[in-house]
């Protein structure tokens, strides 16, 4: 077609709309349907359009609402979550104090308010609950309740034919036996027990292998905790191969899990280079979780950072791998908590390595952090730690270039915990936003500083 057809055609077509457009009835079409040339829309309605706008509108806000929905549920699943770890953590908390709260009470003679501690960590059907059953019994033949203690004995028995408390409980069980009915200990028992720790000393000094059998002896028999213990130390202290032997054996698990943890101890102050691979041992051969615990802590005693890195990186328990990432930062791996912080995803544990560098004193890496950080909760555990550190200049510089209320909220806290009260006095002269100048003015009135009490006069005067 030539150029000429094609303006003519185009001409035409203009035409006809226009006497289209100008007929009652052509308006009428012309608003009920586009008019199209080519693939082009020449004519539409205005409403439609609207409409059509609208509509995408609406599907958008839909999409938004079920994705916010979406991060609703997971949100509340995690609370849920959270909620549930919280419950068993105080519960075991509480466990953990009342046995704890027992054996001091046990240490100090007071018999009575050991009993009643671990009858009511026995009630609670915890991880504890046969070792509470052993000193409830120990505290009770303490007392010359001799029919009490052989019915808790032989309950501990009975429920937990398996635990590692049966053979004490035996042995407790023959003593009780052997006592005159209604008679209470010897009141010269105790003193009669320094005097043999004394000669037990002596003999680890001067023959170990005579001195081995009279302490198993005593390790496996029903004297008191701290007895057992002032003994082991005795031998462990004495630094013959017969004591270290007798050390690793009661480490590896055989005897009571509490003179377990209390021979994992020692392992990590007297146990040397020899010390490191029997610790490693003892955390990978399936010990519960308190002896773990108790090894990770004999770790840092002994400066051996590359089990606590191992630990900190493959510990399946959340609480022990916190723990080893807490113990790294005292022994000051600070290369080694880089490395986890880079190649860890979970938010809650690279907070936890957060505070192992604060641990470790490494104030350049949590400037790092609180300058790079793209997480606005990282950046505020930052912070914080930097406010304990007393970095007032950088949390300055910070506050001056940040968006985030949160982030800016968590400075103020930090020069409230480190008592800058200059630095609060400057945000609520120059804080545009209301809701934090308030915030900045509220830590000043609890603060009590003659900075602060000035500015507060001022704003009274105003």
């Amino acid at each position: 077609m030539t150029q000429r057809n094609v303006v003519c055609k185009t001409t035409l077509i203009w035409i006809a709309l226009a006497a289209l457009l100008l007929s009652p009835a052509g308006a009428r079409a012309a608003r009920l349907a586009p008019i199209h040339f080519g693939d082009q829309d020449y004519l539409q309605d205005p409403q439609d359009a609207q409409d059509k706008e609208q509509e995408r509108r609406d599907r958008e806000q839909e999409a938004r609402d079920r994705e916010q929905e979406k991060r609703d549920r997971e949100q509340e699943k995690r609370d849920r979550e959270q909620e549930a770890r919280d419950r068993s953590q105080e519960k075991a908390d509480r466990q953990q104090e009342l046995y704890q709260n027992g054996r001091d009470a046990l240490d100090d003679e007071r018999y009575e308010q050991a009993e009643a501690k671990f009858k009511l960590l026995a009630d609670m059907n915890g991880p504890q609950t046969d070792a509470a059953l052993y000193w409830k019994a120990y505290a009770e033949n303490r007392l010359g309740k001799k029919a009490a203690a052989l019915a808790t004995i032989a309950d501990l028995k009975a429920k937990y034919a398996q635990s590692r408390w049966k053979k004490d409980a035996e042995a407790l069980e023959l003593e009780v036996k052997s006592n005159i009915p209604g008679q209470k200990p010897d009141p010269d028992a105790e003193s009669n027990k320094d005097l043999k720790a004394l000669a037990l000393r002596a003999l680890w000094q001067s023959d170990p292998e005579r001195a081995l059998p009279i302490t198993e002896k005593i390790l496996n028999g029903p004297d008191s905790p701290k007895y057992k213990s002032n003994v082991l130390f005795v031998a462990v202290q004495s630094g013959s191969p017969q004591g270290l032997e007798l050390l690793s054996k009661i480490a590896h698990g055989q005897s009571n899990p509490e003179l377990q943890r209390k021979a994992v101890e020692y392992l990590g102050m007297f146990g040397g280079e020899r010390a490191h691979k029997m610790l490693g041992e003892i955390y990978n051969s399936g010990a519960d979780e308190s002896v773990r615990r108790a090894v990770i802590r004999s770790y840092m005693v002994s400066g051996d950072k590359a089990n606590l890195f191992a630990a900190a990186k493959s510990e399946k328990n959340e609480a022990l791998r916190k723990d080893a990432i807490r113990n790294l930062g005292l022994t000051g791996g600070t290369a080694e908590l880089e490395q986890l912080y880079q190649s860890e995803s979970s938010l809650d544990v690279k907070r936890e390595i957060l505070q192992g560098f604060f641990l470790a004193g490494d104030s350049k890496r949590m400037e790092q952090a609180a300058l790079g950080e793209k997480d606005p909760d990282l950046r505020r555990s930052a912070i914080r730690n930097l406010g304990l550190m007393g970095h007032s200049d950088l949390l300055q510089s910070i506050y001056a270039k940040e968006t985030d209320y949160g982030v800016k909220e968590e400075v103020l806290n930090s020069y409230f915990i480190s008592g800058n009260a200059k630095a609060l006095v400057a945000v609520a002269r120059s804080e545009k936003d209301p809701s934090l100048k308030k915030k900045a003015v509220e830590k000043l009135s609890l603060m009590g500083s003659k900075e602060g009490n000035d500015y507060l006069m001022e704003l009274l005067q105003k």
